[in-house]
């Protein structure tokens, strides 16, 4: 993690003089990630790609005011993502967070129909379940699970300190193995 990170900064260094090709690695470090988080926090799969293209539109614009001593390069891209899912939720009324990209497999791999039922029905599940946790705890769940953030990255993403985002973590797990506890009875 710690060679992705210097990586990143970087890239970033490099955009802030221009370099086109620095965003293009970037994207490639982070994009997948910020998609899925993005994806959740949204109503629909488009609309967390064309975000997703938002976060790093804005990071390539500001990439020269970008402070390496403040945060992770991940964490300030994870607090865009935030920032604008939160812009985009006061915006629309929204209330529940929606969605998740699944990955395509590969033909060979291709689970049967019963298999693909069964895993549409147990995703449908936790996405309510996420959708019934309170927001904080739901950040950093997403946070950890799409966005691969270690607790540290969480916390400052969330403006939290780091025992705070493990206190989420540990609640919002708690709650959400419950509710899932509780749909299966």
């Amino acid at each position: 993690m710690q060679d992705r990170a210097a990586q990143a900064e970087g890239l970033m260094a490099a955009m802030a003089s221009g370099d086109r090709q620095a965003l293009a690695q970037l994207i490639t470090l982070y994009g997948a990630g910020l998609q899925r988080y993005m994806a959740q926090m949204l109503p629909e799969a488009s609309e967390a790609e064309d975000m997703a293209q938002e976060v790093f539109l804005r990071a390539w614009r500001n990439a020269g005011r970008y402070d390496a001593s403040k945060a992770a390069v991940s964490t300030w891209l994870y607090r865009i993502a935030t920032n604008l899912c939160i812009d985009r939720a006061r915006r629309r009324g929204l209330r529940r967070f929606l969605g998740l990209e699944t990955a395509p497999e590969e033909a060979a791999d291709a689970p049967g129909p019963e298999q693909v039922l069964e895993g549409r029905e147990r995703l449908a599940a936790t996405r309510a379940a996420l959708a019934r946790l309170p927001v904080r705890q739901r950040q950093a769940l997403l946070l950890r699970a799409a966005g691969e953030l270690s607790t540290g990255e969480i916390a400052a993403t969330l403006g939290i300190s780091p025992g705070a985002a493990e206190q989420l973590l540990v609640r919002g797990r708690a709650a959400l193995r419950k509710l899932l506890e509780t749909e299966d009875d």
